[in-house]
């Protein structure tokens, strides 16, 4: 009888109430996904780890929130916010002023297991409706109050943390409605807090719910889509699974109101015009730091899954299946939705990930030449009208076969959309037992992708027992972008600080930009003026200076238009 293989006792039991895990853990407090045991023998054998080492978890932050710590603000302010927006929508409980002074980021994440808790505000605030934001802003600019806006609280880097106090306005409680649904101009106008399952669902119902003629799709799938609010994917500039098709955050918004201490400014929804510069776009991406948002106008699409396709394709190597990825995308005959090219190593731990390892399909690939560790995947799907999306899964296993690619059918991609928002589920059972998971990103030219994959790779793996898996999922004729995830033992705090700057840094050397996607907040500030240069920092702050004289908006560095020395230390 063959011995049975060691599993560690992964948690699947939910956080605490008021624990600390129940802060930094992501996602459903219910859900969780454990490495399968191809993936747990990597990490051991890539680590040099034997089972003893997961035999018994490091730590699982399971410590109640327990500290004292009284707010800044005054009973007179305290009052006020309460006397506007009820006592049930306002704490100063010392729980949730954690709860809604963190993001996800694995450096919290590290501090949090440990009870250590960072910058908080001072009161969590819950508006009702945009009569109490226009007032909480008025009053919060004629006391220099500063405003922190939460929204999912996904960020992964630090964009909602509380430097200098003031109050969480947290948006995704109540300000989460859809207002309107415009099947002849094809829009959705709804509240910023709207959470992406909430809208997804409406708009995949409208029939039903709206009496419209079709259903339609937001378009609009991120990783942290289940967590996320319709608000964060504006102000970080979000980018989705599907967006070689549908476009970015930043492509799909019509129309914007913002509150800040400036007033209150309502751009208008027309398609396009030729008015002088769009204000619309200067408050995309603007990350809390102009005003409170409050309303979008965002294009919708008909949704049709039953015309989505599935392809999968293995290439010889990285360099054949970027090529191919690159005429695909300068073809003109149509994007596909998801397109993904993962690099050698990413293969090499997806087939794993995918539970491809090891059978027919890989023995096969391996067969014809196909070799791990050389190899790389390329995933994809198409949308749209059945026509066209035959035609574009035609013309893209056309271009693949030129290039070198063996087609082996939709199965992996069908195996990998189940768990698309489930691979964050990872990084918690991995932290247990000391192993750190984490992401940066960066958008590229064409000609100088390999360049910065190839030298942030080299640093990444300049570390030793270090993984790092790249891949490319947001795809354009002019270039596309590289995702680094690394996988790295825990040496403390300030070794993996140390160690994430230094990738920053590598991606600005080498020719990337400093994100794709995730956005910049007080993390990848410090690069800002170096990446952009001071001109274009110059006009930023002109527009903050214009809109938020008093620097209440989500001040403390973020993006770098405050940024004044090491903002890990402002108060």
């Amino acid at each position: 009888m063959a011995k049975k293989q060691f599993e560690p006792n992964w948690r699947e039991t939910p956080p605490a109430p008021r624990s600390f895990r129940s802060i930094f853990k992501w996602g459903d407090p219910q859900a969780y996904k454990h490495p399968n045991k191809k993936l747990f023998k990597e990490i051991k054998e890539q680590f040099h780890l034997t089972d003893e080492d997961f035999k018994e978890a490091k730590s699982y932050g399971d410590e109640i929130v327990s500290f004292k710590k009284s707010p800044k603000l005054s009973k007179k302010d305290i009052d006020f916010f309460t006397r506007l927006c009820g006592s049930e929508n306002v704490s100063v409980d010392e729980y949730f002023r954690t709860k809604f002074s963190s993001g996800k980021t694995i450096e919290e994440a590290i501090s949090l297991r440990d009870s250590k808790v960072g910058p908080l505000c001072d009161l969590v605030v819950h508006p009702r409706n945009k009569d109490e934001i226009v007032n909480i802003v008025k009053y919060c600019n004629k006391n220099k109050i500063p405003i922190y806006v939460y929204g999912g609280g996904s960020s992964v880097n630090f964009g909602l943390r509380p430097s200098k106090g003031g109050i969480s306005l947290v948006m995704s409680t109540h300000i989460n409605k859809i207002l309107e649904v415009n099947p002849i101009n094809q829009t959705v106008t709804v509240e910023a807090g709207i959470m992406g399952p909430d809208l997804e669902t409406a708009l995949n119902n409208a029939k039903e719910l709206y009496k419209t003629p079709y259903n339609y799709t937001c378009g609009h799938f991120p990783q942290s889509f289940e967590f996320s609010s319709a608000g964060g994917w504006i102000s970080a500039l979000g980018s989705g699974q599907a967006s070689s098709y549908y476009g970015d955050a930043y492509d799909l918004v019509i129309s914007q109101e913002y509150i800040t201490p400036a007033g209150v400014i309502k751009t208008l929804d027309y398609p396009a015009t030729a008015t002088g510069p769009k204000v619309n776009d200067i408050f995309k991406g603007s990350e809390g730091c102009f005003g409170v948002l409050t309303e979008i106008t965002f294009k919708i699409f008909r949704y049709m899954p039953e015309n989505r396709r599935y392809f999968g394709f293995i290439f010889p190597s990285f360099q054949d299946a970027i090529n191919a990825g690159r005429e695909i995308s300068q073809g003109e005959f149509g994007m596909p939705a998801v397109f993904r090219i993962s690099d050698e190593e990413e293969t090499h731990i997806g087939l794993k990930l995918y539970g491809i390892d090891g059978t027919i399909l890989d023995k096969l690939m391996q067969l014809r030449g196909y070799k791990p560790m050389k190899r790389c995947l390329f995933l994809g799907t198409t949308e749209g009208e059945k026509n066209f999306t035959r035609n574009v899964k035609r013309q893209v296993k056309k271009i693949c076969k030129k290039h070198g690619g063996m087609y082996i059918t939709g199965l992996p991609s069908k195996m990998w959309e189940p768990g698309r928002y489930k691979d964050p589920y990872l990084r918690e059972d991995l932290q247990d037992y000391g192993i750190l998971i984490d992401t940066l990103e960066t958008a590229v030219k064409w000609d100088n992708l390999h360049k910065v994959h190839q030298e942030v790779r080299e640093f990444v793996k300049s570390r030793p027992e270090t993984i790092c898996m790249t891949h490319s999922s947001h795809f354009y004729p002019q270039g596309t972008n590289l995702y680094f995830i690394y996988i790295m033992k825990d040496n403390g705090l300030q070794e993996y600080i140390d160690f994430q700057s230094g990738i920053i840094e590598r991606i600005n050397s080498s020719g990337g930009s400093l994100s794709h996607h995730h956005g910049v907040g007080k993390m990848i500030a410090p690069w800002m003026e170096k990446h952009l240069g001071k001109e274009q920092m110059e006009v930023l702050r002109a527009l903050k200076r214009h809109f938020d004289p008093n620097n209440i908006m989500n001040p403390g560095g973020q993006m770098g238009l405050d940024l004044k020395g090491d903002w890990r230390k402002i108060k």
